[in-house]
């Protein structure tokens, strides 16, 4: 029998330095092989593409075309990699606009040498990856900034809501959620939609935002 085949995998940042030791950390892993690097946007585009790379992790601020445009770029292509932000940004802005623009993980770079490896292996099969540091800090920011008698009415949600939102906040597919309580994935998308006009919540991410934010109300 053949070998399960590496997960293909462009570090795109203009740091070099950096992007040896995101190499070298990587490359630990048998699973993984690097086989691309960039230190430009429009590099990173061509390189990927030439590639036909499986994961492409993608620094926010490059020279010339920025992380999100260069996964514009890819989306209006029709490549199918896989994308991980790499960021110094610990900010709810740049967070949303990730997500809106398609990125499936979010990693801060003060954490990639200990995150990178499972943030890859998440990423690939299928779910997303945020940086704990990151959640935790979304968190506190948003209980902050927001008194309690404004807060969302999580209590407003049944024992059945509260768990499925748990389950999102823990970036589960509608069809692992419905496996795990049994349920049909149509019963699992009622409750969403539910879940979402409880607490007036709208967009395609809106759900996923506030169950990060609030999982520890949940």
């Amino acid at each position: 029998m053949g070998r399960n085949p590496k997960i293909r995998i462009v570090i795109a940042d203009d740091h070099p330095i950096f992007r040896q030791g995101l190499r070298q950390i990587i490359e630990t892993d048998a699973a993984l092989e690097v086989v691309g690097e960039a230190a430009d946007g429009q590099t990173a585009i061509e390189c990927i593409e030439r590639t036909e790379a499986d994961i492409a992790i993608l620094d926010i601020n490059m020279p010339g075309r920025d992380g999100f445009e260069v996964l514009r770029a890819l989306n209006e292509r029709g490549i199918a990699t896989k994308a991980i932000f790499l960021t110094m940004h610990k900010d709810e802005r740049f967070f949303n606009a990730a997500l809106e623009a398609g990125a499936q993980g979010y990693v801060l770079k003060e954490s990639a040498v200990t995150e990178i490896i499972e943030s890859i292996k998440t990423v690939h099969a299928g779910r997303n990856y945020i940086s704990p540091q990151l959640s935790t800090f979304l968190i506190k920011s948003r209980r902050a900034a927001q008194p309690a008698n404004q807060r969302p009415a999580v209590e407003s949600l049944t024992p059945t809501e509260r768990q499925i939102l748990r389950m999102v906040a823990n970036f589960k597919t509608n069809k692992e959620i419905a496996d795990q309580l049994c349920i049909s994935v149509r019963t699992v998308e009622h409750h969403r939609e539910k879940i979402a006009e409880k607490l007036d919540l709208r967009g395609s991410h809106a759900l996923v935002k506030f169950a990060v934010k609030h999982e520890p109300e949940l």
